[in-house]
């Protein structure tokens, strides 16, 4: 590996904050739970862009699932990346558990099958989750050299960040966490 480059794993259970520079993509105001990042690439589910199109009263009747909780009703469905846009993710807190649930840190777990569906309409799903369609997904050493091109900037997720359901305000509070305002950065990628 070359002297400054990132190290492949480097970003996983990390959020992603897309920089100006990624303007008029579908990542544009991203933040990104990054649930794996290693030799063969990264995975992440974007967190803040809910779908205006597809409510879960949707996906449950397409699943043939009654939601029995006003709560699933309510869930909001979010556009998890332009990868594999027909599949389900669910990352949520980790007081729920199945046997392919992975945990991906103390407060975080990602399930994607259809049985956490079943149990979110039931009311017996996770207290705190967030249902994306699709995923965000990197080669091996493209979100390096995306990160290098100033494209992402990396910070410690907060539970009540990627949560919470003010998704007009996550990008700038995402990046306030490393304190400084996003809107001030430019665009243009440099190196020192």
């Amino acid at each position: 590996m070359k002297p400054g480059k990132l190290k492949p794993g480097y970003l996983e259970k990390q959020l992603l904050v897309a920089t100006p520079a990624l303007t008029g993509s579908c990542f544009s105001k991203s933040v990104i739970y990054v649930c794996v990042h290693n030799d063969e690439g990264a995975m992440g589910i974007i967190l803040n862009q809910p779908l205006k199109n597809v409510a879960a009263p949707h996906i449950f009747e397409q699943l043939h699932i009654k939601a029995r909780s006003a709560d699933a009703i309510r869930l909001p469905v979010h556009f998890g990346g332009p990868v594999d846009p027909a599949r389900g993710f669910v990352l949520h807190s980790p007081d729920y558990h199945q046997t392919d649930t992975v945990e991906l840190e103390e407060y975080f777990s990602l399930t994607s099958n259809v049985a956490i569906l079943r149990d979110i309409a039931k009311g017996h799903g996770p207290s705190k989750c967030v249902l994306a369609l699709g995923y965000a997904g990197w080669e091996a050493g493209q979100l390096e050299a995306e990160v290098e091109q100033n494209s992402w900037i990396s910070v410690s997720p907060a539970e009540t960040l990627l949560f919470d359901e003010d998704n007009d305000s996550k990008w700038t509070r995402a990046a306030a966490l490393l304190g400084f305002d996003i809107l001030k950065l430019s665009g243009n990628a440099g190196h020192a």
